[in-house]
Parts: C-alpha cells; sequence; structure tokens
C-alpha cells in the first residue's frame, strides 16, 4: 500500500470504522512507522502528537482495535480502517468519539438488544425464553413467521402484511444470532454476489 505522507508533514488521518456496524468510531493520525505497525500486528497503532510516540489504541484501556481491512482514500493520503473493537473506543467510556452524533442503524441496534437478552438471560424476556427452547423451536417460528407474512402479501392490509414483516425480519435477526452470525455476514455474501454478477 502507497501512502503519500509528504503532504500532511509524515501525518495522515486514520479513521476508523466498526467492521460490523459501519458506525466511525474516531480518527487519529498515523506516520509511516505506525501504519507499518498495525498492518503487522493487526492492531490499530497511531502517532500521538500529544506524546510525540507511536501509541497503540487500547494499551492502558484494554480496549484494542483489531484491524478488518485498510483503504487508501483517492488522493493516497487518508486512510479508512475497519475494526473489530475489543470495548468502547473513546476514553470518555463511549463506543464512539463522536457518540453524540452518531446513532447506529435501528437494525444494527436491534441485533445488539437481541444479543444482550441472550447473554443476560432475563427470564422475562421473550427473545431469552425463545433461545432457550433451541434452535429448532426458533427456526419453526421463522417458518411460522415466513408463512403468515406470504397469507398477508396476498391480502390488501398493508399494516398486517408490515406487521408480519416486522415479526419476520426480528425473528430472522434472533435466528442469525442463535447460529452465531449477524446481518453483516449475510451482507457480505450479498456483496460478493453483486461482484460476481
Amino acid at each position: 500500500m502507497t501512502i503519500d505522507f509528504s503532504k500532511t508533514n509524515g501525518l495522515v488521518p486514520a479513521i476508523i470504522q466498526d467492521h460490523k456496524t459501519r458506525q466511525v468510531l474516531m480518527l487519529g493520525y498515523m506516520n509511516e512507522e505506525a501504519l507499518q505497525k498495525t498492518q503487522r500486528d493487526n492492531i490499530v497503532t497511531f502517532f500521538s502528537r500529544s506524546k510525540n510516540r507511536l501509541w497503540t489504541k487500547g494499551e492502558t484501556s484494554g480496549n484494542y482495535l483489531k484491524v478488518v481491512s485498510i483503504t487508501k482514500d483517492c488522493d493516497q493520503d487518508a486512510l479508512l480502517i475497519q475494526v473489530n473493537p475489543s470495548g468502547p473506543t473513546c476514553h470518555n467510556g463511549t463506543t464512539s468519539c463522536f457518540a453524540d452524533e452518531a446513532q447506529l442503524p435501528f437494525l444494527n441496534q436491534l441485533e445488539q438488544v437481541i444479543e444482550n437478552r441472550i447473554a443476560n438471560q432475563n427470564a422475562n424476556s421473550y427473545v431469552t425464553s425463545l433461545f432457550q427452547k433451541g434452535i429448532n423451536k426458533i427456526a419453526q417460528k421463522v417458518g411460522e413467521e415466513a408463512v403468515e407474512l406470504v397469507i398477508e402479501a396476498k391480502d390488501n392490509n398493508p399494516n398486517l402484511f408490515l406487521n408480519e414483516a416486522a415479526d419476520l425480519l426480528f425473528h430472522y435477526l434472533l435466528l442469525l444470532k442463535a447460529k452465531g452470525f449477524g446481518l453483516a455476514d449475510v451482507e457480505n455474501i450479498l456483496k460478493s454476489r453483486m461482484k460476481n454478477g
């Protein structure tokens, strides 16, 4: 990867983006050594302008940014780095340094809610109760919701149709999580199909 470090006195901006949610997490700066270390270790390392040294994000907090991909911009003087964060990115404890302005797309928020309810096993949660019944029951529920959606598609009641569509999508997300996957995994397959034809 060829980056032009000369335009900005040896530093280029590096935009950090969550690979799964696409949320922008932070902006940092890299010199050539920081980029090489990031590529070698697959953990984001910046050049800290205040400390005047290399700084691996997470070296004190443990909230590392694990590299998924690094892309340069068209002028070869900025980087977009997609990561899997191991905790909050901002030193304030928020997911993103742009937390006040940025909000996850709703389906990503819903995925997180489902994931949290599976992890926390709250007895009063519908997600928990269905998850505890096992994969066969979850898959059966997806099938039932799909049939109900097809039935409503044949009628002329948009409200019932949209509600069944919402039920199907919700249970589909639950099935994905129960199988250890998420929307990003499905998106990647769809993207590869677009490229192939």
